[in-house]
């Protein structure tokens, strides 16, 4: 939902002893979204097709009205959005927000926000995926641009990802979004490792504390139950430029 590779979810606390994580249930992340109502060539109004390779996400829509467009090897769909719908999706899907009457969203993301951290590939023309260095010339929105230009870059490259989707979506045969899969798998290639130590610190170490949990119980052991405690954030930014929308998000030490 950002630029692809900048931090913006909640990282999960994990402090190395068994059954101590202290993160959100099952190391999700949150953020906040307010959808894009800038229209694109097709005249559809929305945010930035993309698709994440290790994460699934899930919309629960607050406010407004509008639809996410998917679209994977069983094909194309339009989902509808409105106050009260829990929408979600797997790791490969390729999805369009648009935005038809002030669409919110509270979006909760697998991974302690992995979406928002880089897991994340444009649907860019195919020229723009050939090496991560002309992916991100075309993707990355400078951090310390006036907003004025922020918002300049987050409609191009919105723009240039809806060119590449929307070839995707009207492709004759399945080729066009396979080479779209085996691109983005080599985009992201060498930020694994660094993912597969978030996932380990996170959910993983969640699964973990709760097997724990379960051992102890299984012996008539409360003593976890002591360790209780309540944690609380605000936001620790607002209006962020995201691939979908503006968002409010959260970076705290969870």
């Amino acid at each position: 939902m950002v630029s692809p590779g900048e931090f913006t979810g909640l990282p999960g606390a994990f402090t190395g002893l068994p059954g101590e994580f202290t993160g959100l249930p099952g190391a999700v992340a949150v953020s906040h979204l307010s959808v894009y109502d800038w229209p694109a060539a097709d005249g559809v109004c929305g945010g930035t097709p993309h698709m994440h390779l290790t994460c699934s996400e899930a919309y629960v829509v607050t406010g407004g009205r509008g639809a996410v467009q998917t679209l994977t090897t069983s094909g194309y769909e339009v989902t509808p959005l409105a106050p009260g719908t829990v929408a979600w999706f797997t790791p490969g899907t390729i999805h369009r927000l648009v935005n038809e009457d002030d669409l919110r969203i509270t979006v909760l993301m697998q991974n302690n926000g992995l979406p928002e951290a880089g897991d994340a590939v444009l649907t860019l023309p195919p020229e723009y995926l050939t090496d991560p260095g002309t992916y991100a010339a075309a993707t990355v929105i400078p951090a310390d641009a006036s907003e004025e230009e922020q918002a300049r870059v987050a409609l191009a490259r919105r723009d240039l990802a809806v060119r590449g989707y929307r070839a995707l979506r009207d492709a004759d045969g399945p080729e066009p979004l396979a080479a779209f899969h085996r691109a983005a798998a080599a985009l992201v290639r060498p930020r694994v490792a660094a993912w597969r130590e978030r996932w380990r610190r996170g959910a993983e170490a969640a699964a973990a504390a709760t097997g724990d949990q379960l051992d102890r119980l299984e012996h008539g052991d409360a003593s976890h139950l002591a360790d209780a405690l309540v944690r609380a954030e605000q936001p620790s930014a607002y209006g962020k430029f995201g691939m979908c929308g503006r968002l409010d998000v959260y970076q705290g030490t969870f």
